[in-house]
């Protein structure tokens, strides 16, 4: 077996030694630069599994190294090394795709754990897999071909790959935690566990215990010790859904257990090392909760460090049939029973509907449906889209407003008619070059032409 290989950048010779000494007893070969030069001769000579660099060097900084690294090297993570209290330099180290960071003065505790995450790295190729669901059955998926999922899809490969906290916004039921879930598989952490805490559903006076745990006989009930939150997720990944709802107590807390990578039980009197990486989703603006001093600042910082947004059903109409097609199918799985027929009617129904509960909707819908039709075929009937059918009666506004006399929707479908039609004039009907030049997929523009009746 090949041992694995780390280039140490650093102009202080002692931090140099002390890093290839701790690296060699870990079974691992070290070369070392002391400038940035010198990291470019010796990444030319030989491959590596990780580079840690400094953030300052004297011909140059990490970032350097990392951009360079990325456009030559791409296969090779970094981990930057920053002066201690500089969380400004490690957030634009990972925004700009370091894998971690390490502060002055190293501490060999939290040194091998990062080197030990950063050797097990998949390989690009297979995060991305991960993230496309290629690899076992079983795992989540994020379905859909639009332009917004593959976005969505590209950017969890390359978070997959990374320890940077991860903050996912979007709607409720628009996937989240599934991109959460994702990320972590796609991890070098995929082998250790995933913990998913609402934090909206745990009452405010348990909120300590359930996170940090608690000794025998920390208080009135504790018959025995119990790990929280936070050690149950050691060496993988903790998933704070709806973060927003963390008191401000709890979050003073929380920020400090992510400064100091460190946990105190309740009624323990020592604190316990923890290598946890956090991913934090809400369907609420965290930022206007910083305005509104409902959010700390320097929490929000600590854990938007890279923003990954999951895009609404509504935005992605032409995904939809590819989500129904997989939805009814898996729980005809589960029922036993053979998968329905969905009608052309009851199709045309869902793609017009808005689904303010996206994904997670869709599939009630579907599933009551599915309990509800006859002869096996889904009909728009059974459905029971009331919001939209409550659309669609709606009196036409008033031509004064825009829609020149028309439903809101038939208005939109007229206005996107005429852009389609538009655009096949001017590229004398070529498909491909109008759907460049609307700025969409060639698939998203022939469902379109087929949704709209286009020839």
């Amino acid at each position: 077996m090949n041992r694995k290989s780390v280039l140490i950048v650093d102009d202080e010779a002692d931090i140099r030694e002390l890093l290839v000494l701790t690296l060699s007893r870990m079974g691992v070969d070290a070369d070392s630069a002391a400038t940035f030069r010198e990291a470019q001769q010796a990444l030319k000579d030989r491959p590596y599994d990780l580079c840690l660099t400094d953030m300052r060097l004297p011909d140059g900084d990490g970032l350097m190294v990392l951009r360079h690294i990325a456009e030559h090297h791409g296969n090779t993570p970094v981990a930057v090394i920053t002066a201690y209290g500089s969380t400004e330099n490690a957030v634009a180290a990972l925004k700009a795709g370091a894998f971690d960071y390490l502060a002055k003065p190293i501490k060999l505790e939290q040194l091998r754990p990062l080197v030990i995450s950063a050797l097990k790295l998949p390989k690009p190729a297979q995060s991305r897999r991960v993230a496309t669901g290629e690899t076992q059955p079983g795992i989540p998926r994020l379905l859909g071909e639009s332009p917004a999922i593959q976005r969505a899809r590209e950017m969890i490969g390359k978070l997959a790959r990374s320890q940077a906290p991860v903050y996912i916004t979007g709607e409720s039921g628009s996937g989240k935690e599934v991109a959460a879930r994702l990320i972590h598989m796609g991890s070098a952490r995929a082998d250790a566990q995933f913990v998913a805490v609402n934090c909206g559903a745990i009452p405010e006076n348990l909120m300590e215990s359930e996170f940090f745990g608690y000794k025998k006989g920390a208080f009135t009930g504790a018959d025995s010790d119990k790990i929280g939150y936070l050690q149950a997720a050691q060496k993988g990944t903790l998933f704070l859904d709806e973060v927003g709802d963390l008191p401000l107590a709890m979050q003073v807390k929380l920020l400090r257990v992510i400064q100091e990578k460190k946990v105190r039980r309740v009624g323990d009197t020592q604190e316990d090392a923890i290598d946890v990486r956090i991913i934090s989703a809400t369907h609420r603006s965290l930022s206007e909760q910083v305005d509104a001093g409902q959010f700390r600042q320097d929490l929000f910082y600590r854990l938007n460090v890279i923003e990954l947004k999951m895009p609404s059903l509504r935005e992605i109409p032409e995904d939809i049939p590819l989500m129904v097609k997989e939805v009814v199918e898996r729980l005809a799985r589960t029922s036993g029973n053979p998968a329905p027929t969905v009608s052309e009617e009851a199709m045309l129904a869902l793609r017009r509907y808005d689904f303010p509960g996206n994904v997670r909707e869709l599939e009630n819908i579907l599933e009551r449906a599915m309990a509800l039709c006859s002869d096996n075929t889904l009909l728009e009937s059974d459905l029971y889209l009331t919001q939209a059918t409550a659309k669609e009666k709606l009196a036409p506004l008033d031509g004064a407003l825009g829609t020149r006399g028309l439903p809101l929707h038939d208005f939109l479908d007229q206005l996107e008619r005429e852009a389609i039609t538009k655009a096949l004039e001017a590229t004398r009907f070529n498909k491909t070059a109008a759907a460049k030049l609307l700025g969409i997929t060639f698939r998203s523009l022939r469902y379109r032409l087929d949704r709209l009746g286009i020839d």
